[in-house]
């Protein structure tokens, strides 16, 4: 069944190659969100969905806005029998919604965890278990039904990285098996919905009034793509990467003003309840390291 795929992150890539793979649902064109200005110096950098259809050779479109009449032509003149889309960052609207069939590869067990960031929401929220949906797209935010659902157990360690990786080849699979077999598409129950937000900048922070679990959790949801951050006496922002709790410290050095405190030659955030080791970290302006490095070049108090 020829396709035209619709993707922008890393994740979306990982499904683009899984589709290039079978010669008959290899996509006549793609379609991804043009290059936007990344890291310190602001150069325009490709989306990964870009770079991969350039490695596969697949015909390759950057418009402003897919919706537009222009590009929904050009959608139209390949002769695609199937839009795929997985991670695109955009909205399709009317007509182009209904001008083709849509099938969107969406990781989660729908209709928990609609929205724009259901992996790191699943390990925010302390899930055991989540997964991959193919439904249809429709008007309604990840409203539309589903035809195929696969589970994945997430890990008690994994990061958005790992589970990511999983999650993308369960995806790809499903997404040949619902190309190939065609299975009814099933209306999401009533019951169940949740709603995974844009992760925000607030939801970076690591507020040691929170517990230690649900801090540690943060930083496995972000990493390594955004990244969890802690604001240091005087507004500075220490990026962390990795994290472990560190049950046998107990809430000793909470009097530390939010700060973290090195303890043993660990780097150690005391939180409410429980204590973070913060294992890995990145200071303001410089590169990632570990805790211990941190420590010989800083000062972050210490306990007696």
């Amino acid at each position: 069944m020829s396709t035209v795929f619709l993707g922008t992150s890393e994740f979306a890539a990982t499904i683009l190659s899984a589709l290039a793979a079978q010669e008959r649902h290899r996509p006549l064109l793609v379609l991804t969100r043009p290059d936007r200005p990344s890291g310190r110096g602001r150069r325009l950098k490709a989306p990964a969905v870009a770079e991969r259809a350039l490695e596969l050779g697949i015909p390759l479109e950057q418009p402003a806005s897919v919706n537009d009449a222009g590009v929904r032509a050009h959608i139209a003149g390949v002769g695609a029998e199937t839009l795929v889309i997985c991670a695109f960052g955009a909205l399709i609207r009317e007509p182009l919604l209904s001008e083709h069939e849509i099938l969107n590869v969406h990781p989660s067990l729908l209709p928990r965890w609609r929205g724009a960031a259901p992996i790191e929401r699943a390990i925010m929220a302390g899930d055991e278990l989540t997964g991959v949906s193919i439904m249809r797209l429709t008007a309604g935010l990840d409203e539309g039904p589903v035809c195929l659902a696969g589970r994945e157990p997430i890990a008690p360690d994994d990061t958005y990285g790992s589970l990511a990786e999983r999650l993308a080849r369960l995806g790809g699979e499903l997404l040949l098996r619902a190309l190939e077999q065609r299975p009814p598409m099933i209306e999401q129950p009533q019951l169940g919905v949740t709603y995974a937000e844009k992760i925000s900048a607030e939801d970076r922070l690591l507020d040691p009034a929170r517990p230690a679990a649900e801090l540690e959790r943060v930083v496995r949801a972000l990493s390594p793509h955004i990244g969890a951050r802690l604001a240091l006496p005087g507004g500075a922002m220490l990026g962390v990467r990795r994290a472990a709790l560190a049950p046998e410290l107990g809430d000793a050095g909470r009097d530390a003003g939010g700060a973290p405190l090195e303890d043993e030659g660990r780097l150690v955030l005391h939180c409410s309840p429980g204590a973070l080791e913060l294992l890995e970290v990145q200071p303001p302006g410089g590169r990632p390291m570990d805790g211990s490095a941190y420590l010989r070049g800083h000062r972050a108090g210490g306990r007696s």
